[in-house]
């Protein structure tokens, strides 16, 4: 009975164990933290009024959030693209792949230069959300793999504009507006590309 009880604890143990070493910290969350501890604020924070009017406490916590999402949106963008590349049955989807490498490499790029000089730290991996997006996406084999990575960057843009359309209202810092201001056009356009393959991609069979 005792030895029972000894190898249940020793296999509890094992599984806990385990657990904790499949699941990684996500890079976005971490990014994040440090963030915080360098300028003090979160989102949370309150706002305050101040002699100039009303401020946000959380405003150098909502700049940082922002890049530190759009560094790992960047980064899913590219590194799906050079998959797609790759292994794209379809025309459309390849070239589509192609321009998203191309792109969001300078983007990424751009937004590196200047999360260096707001002292700003970004992910350097993909954020497990991104992750997720590109180990469904990369599992898929033939036209199924066109078709879901299509549908993947329909969804992505979308959001993406969203989130690049709200820091151009919310971000406080002038260049880190800017650069959601520069980009905006830009995601548009790339969702206007990929809506209009998505038929042709889907009918392959």
């Amino acid at each position: 009975m005792k030895s029972s009880l000894v190898h249940a604890l020793w296999a509890a143990a094992l599984l806990v164990s385990a657990a904790g070493c499949s699941s990684k910290p996500d890079s976005v969350e971490q990014a994040q933290k440090t963030n915080e501890a360098k300028t003090g604020g979160t989102l949370a924070d309150t706002t305050v009024t101040t002699s100039k009017g009303t401020a946000s406490t959380s405003s150098k916590a909502y700049d940082s959030d922002f890049m530190t999402k759009a560094a790992s949106g960047g980064m899913l963008e590219v590194k799906l693209g050079q998959e797609i590349v790759k292994r794209a049955t379809t025309p459309e989807a390849k070239q589509f792949a192609q321009q998203m490498v191309t792109d969001h490499t300078k983007g990424n790029n751009d937004l590196k230069a200047l999360a260096a000089k707001k002292n700003i730290t970004l992910p350097a991996t993909l954020g497990q959300e991104q992750q997720k997006v590109y180990d469904d996406v990369v599992a898929e084999k033939g036209p199924a793999l066109d078709q879901h990575y299509v549908k993947a960057m329909i969804a992505d843009h979308q959001e993406d504009i969203r989130e690049y359309q709200e820091a151009v209202t919310k971000a406080t810092d002038p260049q880190i507006k800017g650069y959601a201001i520069q980009n905006v056009p830009m995601l548009q356009m790339h969702l206007q590309m990929v809506q209009k393959i998505q038929p042709v991609v889907d009918a392959k069979k």
